[in-house]
Parts: C-alpha cells; sequence; structure tokens
C-alpha cells in the first residue's frame, strides 16, 4: 500500500478574489473609454462598446449582487452560491458546483483530494485534443457572454484544465495522469461541429492511471469515488474512461454494470466525437474507505455502499451455489456404495453451526510463518476455517461471498485488508499490526471498519514477534521506537517495515482475541 499523509487543506480568503475581480473590471472599464483597446470600425461595436461600459460599472457599484464563492469563477458562480444557501437549509454540507446552469463550466477546487468540474449543454469530447468543449448559443448567451465573445473571437470564453484523479496533492504521481482541456466556445453557425455520438444521458469523466493495480487503491482511489459521484444517476450515466485497462473493466464488471447502464467509453482509444448533455470531470472523494452521509444528496453511507456490493455480487455468487449443488449432487450419486453412515455424519458436521473464520493470506513480505498453527489453533477453538490468498486474477466475486458468509476475517496489514468492506455489519476484524505500521492501520483500516459497523481488533505485534528481532539489536530504534523510524520519511517505512518484515504470532497472546471473537461469534449466531 502506497502511504500517505493528511493534509488541513485552507482555502483561500474571498476577500482577495473580490478584490482581484474587482481590479480586472475596473480596468475593462477604462479600456471602454480608451481608444486603444478597440477600433471603431461600425456602429455596431460602437453600440457593443457602450454595452460593455454600461455592464461593468453595473458589476463595479454592486458587488453583493455579482459576488462570486471562493471556488468558482465570476462568469460562473452565480448559481452555485444560491445553491448553497438551499443545500444548507437541509443540513447538507454543500459541493460548489452541485448545481450549474445551462451552457456553464464550474469547478470546484476546494478538495485537497481531487478536483471536480460540471459542464452542462452541449458538452463535445475530443480525445485528438485532450479536450471537451461546451459550446453555447451566440444568441441564446447571456451578457457576460456575449461580453467575452467580443474581447476574444476565436478562443474559448473560458478555459479550464483538470487531472480526473484524486490524489492531487501527490505532485510525483499526478505527473502521469493525462490532462484534460475543457473549454466554452461560443457557437459559430459558420462552422458545423457534427456528433458521431449523440448520448442523451450525462458523461463522468476519470482516469484508472496512478496506483490502480493496488487493491487499496482501485476501491479508495476509484470504485468509492465512482459511487459517490455517479449513484445518484440511477444508471442513465455513460463513463468515460483515461488510462483506460481493459482488465480493470473485466475485474469490476459486476459493480460497473450497477452504476451504468452504457459500455463505458475509451477516452483516448475511441477518436468518435461523442456528445453529452452535461459531464462530470473528475471523482469526488470523502475519506480513507468511506462515503460521509452529510456530503451525499440522499444520506447514502458506507453501509448502503456494503448492500451496494451486495447486489453487485449476488447474481455471481448464486450462480457459483447453484454450480456447487448440482455438483454434490452428482457426487451423492457416485458415493451410493458408501456406507449411509459415513455419509449422514458428513452431512451432520457440514450443518453444525460453528462461526467461519477466514484467513487471508500473505506471500513475501508481513506473512504469518506460523499460519499453519494459526489455522490448528482456530480450529480447535471451534472455527470453521477457510484460508484465502488473494490474487491480481482471483475473482472478487469468489472472495465477496467468502467473507460475506464468514463472522470473523484476519489478515497483516497491507492492501488485502481492504477486502473488509466484503464483510456484513456486526462481523469481527481481527487487524494484525506489524512494527512501524501503527498509524497507517488505523487510519486506513481500523477506523473506516468502525465505520461499517464492524467489531474491529488490531493486534498490535511485540518485536519479539517481529522478523526484524532477529536482524536488528533489541536496543535500536526500529524495535524500540519505529515512530522515530518512519518519521524520517516513506522511503525508511517502506524499506524497512513494509517491504522486509515478516511475522511470527504469539499464539498464546492471540488466542485471547480469538476467543473475545469465538464468543460474540456464537452469541450472534445463536441469537
Amino acid at each position: 500500500m502506497v502511504h500517505s499523509y493528511r493534509y488541513h487543506h485552507k482555502l483561500k480568503k474571498c476577500d482577495r478574489q473580490h478584490a482581484e475581480e474587482e481590479e480586472v473590471l475596473l480596468s475593462a472599464l477604462m479600456c471602454s473609454v480608451s481608444s486603444g483597446c478597440f477600433k471603431w470600425t461600425r456602429p455596431k461595436q460602437l453600440f457593443s462598446l457602450i454595452i460593455l461600459s454600461l455592464l461593468s460599472c453595473c458589476l463595479i457599484l454592486s458587488p453583493p449582487m455579482f459576488s462570486s464563492p471562493c471556488t468558482s469563477s465570476l462568469l460562473y458562480s452565480f448559481s452555485v452560491e444560491s445553491d448553497a444557501v438551499a443545500t444548507n437549509n437541509v443540513n447538507t454540507k454543500a459541493y460548489s458546483c452541485s448545481s450549474v446552469s445551462n451552457g456553464t463550466i464550474c469547478c470546484d477546487r476546494s478538495s485537497v483530494r481531487s478536483d471536480v468540474c460540471v459542464m452542462k449543454g452541449d458538452v463535445r469530447a475530443h480525445s485528438a485534443s485532450s479536450s471537451i468543449f461546451l459550446f453555447t448559443s451566440r444568441y441564446n448567451s447571456s451578457a457576460m457572454n456575449r461580453v467575452s465573445s467580443l474581447v476574444d473571437k476565436d478562443e474559448g470564453f473560458q478555459h479550464e484544465k483538470i487531472k480526473p484523479y484524486t490524489r492531487k496533492w501527490e505532485t510525483t504521481l499526478m505527473g502521469s495522469i493525462d490532462e484534460l482541456s475543457l473549454i466554452a466556445k461560443t457557437q459559430n453557425f459558420r462552422i458545423k461541429h457534427h456528433c458521431d455520438v449523440m448520448h442523451d444521458v450525462p458523461a463522468v469523466f476519470f482516469s484508472t492511471g496512478g496506483y490502480t493495480g493496488n487493491f487499496y487503491h482501485e476501491f479508495n482511489d476509484g470504485i468509492l469515488p465512482l459511487y459517490i459521484t455517479s449513484q445518484h444517476f440511477k444508471k442513465k450515466v455513460v463513463f468515460v474512461i483515461l488510462d483506460y485497462h481493459r482488465w480493470w473493466i473485466m475485474k469490476y464488471g459486476n459493480i460497473l454494470s450497477l452504476l451504468s447502464d452504457y459500455p463505458a467509453i475509451d477516452f483516448n482509444g475511441d477518436k468518435k466525437t461523442h456528445c453529452f448533455p452535461e459531464a462530470i470531470v473528475g471523482l469526488r472523494i470523502h475519506d480513507e474507505l468511506t462515503v460521509d452521509p452529510s456530503l451525499m444528496q440522499d444520506k447514502k453511507s458506507i453501509v448502503d455502499f456494503r448492500n451496494f456490493l451486495d447486489r453487485a455480487y449476488w447474481p455471481r455468487v448464486k450462480s457459483m451455489i447453484e454450480e456447487e449443488e448440482r455438483g454434490a449432487q452428482n457426487k451423492l450419486l457416485r458415493q451410493k456404495a458408501q456406507s449411509s453412515i459415513k455419509i449422514l455424519k458428513q452431512v451432520h458436521d457440514a450443518t453444525l453451526k460453528k462461526p467461519k473464520l477466514v484467513i487471508l493470506s500473505r506471500n513475501g513480505s508481513r506473512a504469518i510463518t506460523n499460519e499453519n498453527l494459526l489455522v490448528k489453533m482456530a480450529e480447535e477453538i471451534g472455527f470453521r476455517v477457510e484460508v484465502i490468498r488473494p490474487r491480481p486474477r482471483t475473482e472478487l466475486a469468489r472472495i465477496y461471498r467468502a467473507l460475506n458468509s464468514s463472522e470473523v476475517m484476519i489478515g497483516v496489514h497491507g492492501a488485502a485488508m481492504t477486502h473488509f468492506l466484503f464483510m456484513r455489519p456486526g462481523s469481527v476484524f481481527i487487524q494484525v499490526i506489524p512494527l512501524g505500521t501503527e498509524w497507517a492501520a488505523d487510519a486506513y483500516y481500523g477506523e473506516p471498519a468502525r465505520k461499517l459497523g464492524l467489531k474491529y481488533i488490531g493486534y498490535q505485534i511485540l518485536p519479539r514477534e517481529s522478523s526484524l528481532y532477529d536482524k536488528y539489536d533489541k536496543n535500536d530504534p526500529v524495535l524500540r521506537d519505529p515512530r522515530s523510524v518512519s518519521n524520517k520519511g516513506w522511503q525508511y517505512t517502506k524499506s524497512i517495515y513494509l517491504a522486509n518484515q515478516n511475522v511470527r504470532l504469539n499464539l498464546r497472546r492471540f488466542q485471547r482475541r480469538l476467543l473475545r471473537a469465538y464468543r460474540y461469534s456464537i452469541a450472534k449466531l445463536n441469537s
């Protein structure tokens, strides 16, 4: 898992922005009375100049009427401000750009994690230039748009740039993410801008580049933000993907099909001009592996996302069950020669109410070296134990089925702990925490698991339970004060604690946590 730090984002003062806006308007007014700004060659231009001057005066003398929020531009902020007030009345935190008028672009750059822009009107994707255009009618445009077209007839009157990925504070990583230009232009009716594919539903543009390939980041940076951003469209939305990967589409097909009725578009690979009535560029993200109900229009939470996963994977899980039932029936027919007593005993053992424990096993670093003894101890306590070793090509529906039917999950801190999202609220999640990973273990998995309603147990290992105990002196800071080592930088954490540490559990010490989980699970099953 890639380490990241939390930053406290500070918004710029509105006063400075308003001062800059007034300065721009003053300059426009001075320019309007100067003979050097426009060449008066036609009466129409004189009339336009008069309109420009009057409009500028109105804006200067009436700032409350046209004041804009900190996160929006002067030209595209009026509807956003009023919408924020209306949203606050229903006790919900308002997004900037939560409501956008037709023919405008609004960009919300207030989050430290991601930028999100909304375009509404005649939206056209042009992959060859990495651009998305918004065309507005010359005759239906507002007075403000008309001023912009007078100043520059050839260029777009608004030009935004955005990298649609949810880790914008990581500047090195973001350098690998494709950038999009969002350009609003006045429609020139003498030039026909055709559409190869006309869509009647909105589009959501996002990237599956960056850390895609790491299971934690695939959910935290991709799937969850996609759910947050698009679920309210109720499947009437098209996904347009930058850094498109066919394997990603296959891996998350169950989820994507429940969010959209339409096939995803490869932005870079599809050279057609796709036209939409609306576009959201970028994804909204709340916190680590969670959904904040106060930021959702319909108060959806992480529990609703978990229920969404249940609906997404159930059809495939159901087909697996049916296949196994058919296989079991065939096996029973082949076993007719066996004694009926043995068969009855097998059926009895299979139907016993034993709590199910799933161990997510790791290979390489942070592996439990005495895992076989852990399995034996868990079975002696009374668990039915299933060991899963996730691979990049392991079908997620199979892992989902195993965890959805379990009472307890055990795993060592790492990206695979993201699978706690597949567990039912009320289940037990035991995370084994190696040296030097205490903060990340709780921030990335412990706290999100509690928000989901899991009974979370963090098992912090002792130095003697770490393979580092055999490599370093017992008084070395690596063992005695891991935090001081981690504070030196991410590379120290990665090279020492993540890439070169295994765990040998003190089974007597760990047994106490396992017994707590067993008693809780038995009580829950009996109730």
